[in-house]
């Protein structure tokens, strides 16, 4: 690996790194310290030179020979004539670091783990609970709590109110569904992790949108599997792509976003649905259906996708409250053929015994109000969007993006400018990106001038936000592209 592709993945793994108070070169001293102490360093490793990771993080190569001096001291890395800067081979074995092999322990992660209240971040998305859901938690507590707690078991594949609730949702929409279909699971990531678990092992071959949602290419990579890059256009997933994919690959398994795509927030068209499930049929390969990502919704909304799927398709549907109602009710469930809801079950048994019996049952209050929950935040994603792209148009007319059809994210392009570059200067600013590379199934540069930009925020927020990108714009367009001499560099 060259030394900018090495600078360039070892700045993904620091991420907030200058987050903090005291001396620059202390504080990438303490973040290189840290990926040592966590294991994502290890004995041994090769560090870029002090010039690439200074034009990598655009900072003096005087912040990195200094950070780089400190921790020689300290014994934690060594330098050899011709051999560059190492992780110290005396430093023991450690355990993983926990981060799944091959990604990039991607912000959206990190952020979660992480407490720098002055960042503000923009890797997860935020949906603060509506006015509906607090009205299904008080109906809880004041009708359902008596018989809820004379439950005596965990029910796994989740409660059977709930499950029929959901199969009748389905129903409603063109899918027809019964109760054993139906697996509730804590979040929609858990029930993509228990399809990933149930499909993949090492090596196993997936098509997946490219771009697609860095967090779970990341429960692909963990598997082991082998990821197959198809475009995006406008009507969702490049069915010429997915068809080669199919001839040359075998796939183990299709991972597509119909409603809504992130990042881009392409609405999957009924006529791609028909055809990517006729394809999955033909060729007998299953499909993941994932359908969590909401925020803004598109009036003409198609059914599943698995609606339009011949008989005998194998497609796992997932969805969640989560998106629609509010983050912190971690409820997700999926629906599939019964022998496969059957074994997906027992993934869940494994995973944790049961999703919390409180949660669903919020969600059967929620149900029935679902589309007045999901037009509410719908409206106000609507404003939020608006006021959003009305200050970048203001702030940053150089930059583009494709009007989301649904969703709560924007995917822009930067002028000719790497978006990794960017992330840096606006962390300088107290921003954290994720740039267009994170969220690349390929795992290349192709997506360079890309990054995914949440608008779901308070106008307070927005305003902040904004001011700041806007800052580090000017910086950024002041300094010019990062060179080698380190006298252009930001210090």
């Amino acid at each position: 690996m060259d030394s900018s592709r090495q600078a360039a993945t070892l700045v993904d793994r620091l991420g907030t790194w200058a987050a903090g108070g005291g001396p620059l070169y202390r504080r990438l001293a303490d973040a290189l310290r840290g990926l040592v102490t966590e294991g994502t360093l290890v004995a041994g490793e090769r560090l870029p030179s002090e010039r690439a990771l200074a034009a990598a993080l655009r900072i003096s190569r005087t912040t990195v020979v200094s950070a780089y001096d400190a921790l020689r001291t300290e014994g934690i890395l060594d330098s050899r004539q011709g051999s560059g800067t190492r992780v110290s081979s005396s430093i023991g074995p450690v355990p993983s670091d926990g981060w799944a092999p091959g990604s990039v322990a991607n912000p959206m992660y990190q952020n979660l783990l992480r407490d720098t209240p002055r960042v503000i971040s923009v890797a997860c998305l935020r949906t603060p609970a509506l006015e509906v859901v607090e009205e299904a938690v008080r109906e809880v507590v004041a009708r359902d709590l008596p018989a809820l707690m004379a439950e005596d078991t965990y029910h796994p594949r989740g409660l059977p109110v709930l499950r029929r609730a959901l199969a009748d949702r389905y129903t409603d929409q063109g899918l027809p569904t019964t109760p054993d279909q139906i697996v509730v699971t804590t979040g929609a990531h858990q029930a993509v992790a228990l399809v990933a678990q149930l499909y993949l092992r090492e090596g196993s071959p997936v098509v997946a949108e490219d771009p697609g949602f860095a967090g779970c290419l990341d429960l692909m990579r963990d598997r082991g599997a082998r990821l197959l890059p198809v475009r995006v256009d406008d009507h969702g997933i490049d069915p010429i792509g997915v068809r080669r994919a199919i001839a040359e690959h075998s796939p183990h398994l299709i991972y597509v976003m119909p409603a809504y795509h992130n990042p881009t927030g392409t609405l999957m068209s009924a006529s791609r649905r028909r055809e990517l499930g006729e394809l999955a049929a033909r060729h007998g390969v299953p499909v993941l259906e994932d359908s969590a990502y909401t925020g803004i919704r598109a009036p003409d909304e198609p059914p599943p996708l698995a609606a339009f799927a011949p008989r005998g398709a194998e497609v796992i549907t997932v969805d969640s409250l989560s998106k629609v109602g509010w983050a912190g009710l971690r409820l997700g469930w999926l629906r599939a053929p019964v022998e496969i809801a059957r074994r997906l079950s027992r993934r869940k048994v494994l995973a944790d015994l049961g999703s919390p019996l409180l949660e669903q049952m919020v969600a059967v209050r929620l149900l029935p109000r679902y589309d007045r929950l999901a037009a509410e935040r719908s409206a106000q994603l609507v404003r939020a969007l608006e006021h959003m792209e009305g200050m970048l148009r203001a702030s940053m007319p150089t930059w583009r993006w494709r009007r989301p059809t649904g969703g709560a994210a924007l995917w822009v392009r930067l002028p000719g400018v790497d978006a990794r570059e960017f992330a840096q200067v606006a962390l300088s600013h107290d921003v954290e990106l994720v740039p267009g590379h994170m969220m690349s199934a390929s795992g290349e540069d192709r997506f360079s001038e890309y990054f995914r930009l949440p608008f779901a925020y308070d106008e307070a927020t927005s305003e902040e936000l904004v001011w700041r990108l806007s800052r580090a714009w000017r910086e950024l367009d002041r300094h010019g592209p990062v060179v080698d001499d380190p006298a252009r560099l930001v210090v």
